[in-house]
């Protein structure tokens, strides 16, 4: 199905291309400001540290729903083994197979494309099969660490996990954002909390991967309006999933990344810093999550931390 009308006309609504330049790569990364950074240093208050990643491992997230996107396989080449000869210092080393999206991840700028292009009006097919992505590569993102704003959409419902095919609307994000105390404002990055990921951890891929709640249509507009950095979420797809469009798959993925240049990240685990974030009646931390490197990719690992 073709984008419709509507897309295009959001699409032209939240555009950044040439915002920052012709030759920008990192699209609204831009807006964490050596200031913007200073500022999220001010949010630490206890120094409580939360992983928001998940393990690294062959049972993981990943169903084969998405081919080709596997889950770690961990191989062990070298186990005691001493490569300087007998009686020295022995040494394991160990290697892995995995998609870089296999698990919590960034999704980077060249994950998606549409009409031919990519962000900042750079042609789709600057990505080839032996470099990657020659430009917007993952590895362009500059160091992600600003301040964090936790969006608890689930607990501002009253429940613990959205519905599936839940779609959540830009009035979802003000009563998050109401429960946060907080206004979101520039540079920072925003954590939307469905609580669809509790079906993970209970040990059940299926439900988490499909139907899943996530952002609707609406919601790139709310976001540009307050110049957020980036965005992510506990669930697989990170938009809803199957499309509240018919045939229309993943627009929110074209609007964030192709039109907007802003990274997403999903697969996070928001379990315990909604607890904690609870507790503390405080919903803005210091966020560290800067994407693994790797030149020309389309995504990558991250192992996020908010510290409280």
């Amino acid at each position: 199905m073709p984008l419709p009308q509507d897309f295009h006309d959001i699409a032209e609504r939240v555009n950044n291309w040439g915002r920052w330049g012709a030759d920008d790569e990192i699209g609204t990364l831009n807006l964490i400001t050596e200031q913007v950074v200073r500022e999220a240093a001010g949010c630490v208050r206890s120094g409580r540290r939360i992983p928001l990643a998940l393990p690294l491992q062959q049972d993981g997230v990943q169903t084969g729903m998405i081919p080709g996107r596997v889950n770690p396989l961990h191989t062990m080449i070298a186990i005691n083994q001493e490569i300087f000869g007998p009686g020295t210092v022995a040494t394991s080393d160990d290697a892995v197979t995995m998609g870089l999206q296999a698990a919590t991840h960034w999704d980077g700028l060249t994950h998606v494309s549409h009409s031919g292009r990519l962000y900042n009006n750079r042609p789709a097919d600057s990505i080839t099969a032996h470099r990657g992505a020659t430009a917007l590569g993952i590895e362009k993102a500059t160091p992600i660490a600003s301040r964090g704003v936790l969006l608890d959409v689930a607990r501002a419902h009253g429940t613990d996990r959205l519905p599936g095919g839940y779609a959540v609307t830009p009035q979802d994000l003000d009563a998050a954002e109401e429960l946060a105390g907080t206004t979101v404002r520039a540079g920072d990055i925003v954590l939307v909390r469905t609580g669809q990921l509790r079906h993970y951890l209970d040990g059940d891929r299926q439900a988490y991967a499909f139907p899943s709640p996530g952002l609707s249509l609406r919601t790139p507009e709310w976001f540009r309006a307050r110049d957020v950095a980036a965005v992510a979420n506990d669930t697989l797809t990170f938009e809803i999933f199957p499309p509240e469009i018919e045939d229309l798959w993943l627009p929110v993925h074209a609007l964030h990344l192709v039109e907007m240049g802003m990274l997403q990240g999903q697969n996070w685990n928001l379990e315990e810093l909604s607890t904690a974030c609870a507790q503390a009646g405080h919903y803005a931390f210091f966020l560290s999550a800067t994407a693994e490197p790797f030149v020309g990719g389309s995504g990558a690992p991250v192992a996020p931390v908010a510290i409280l």
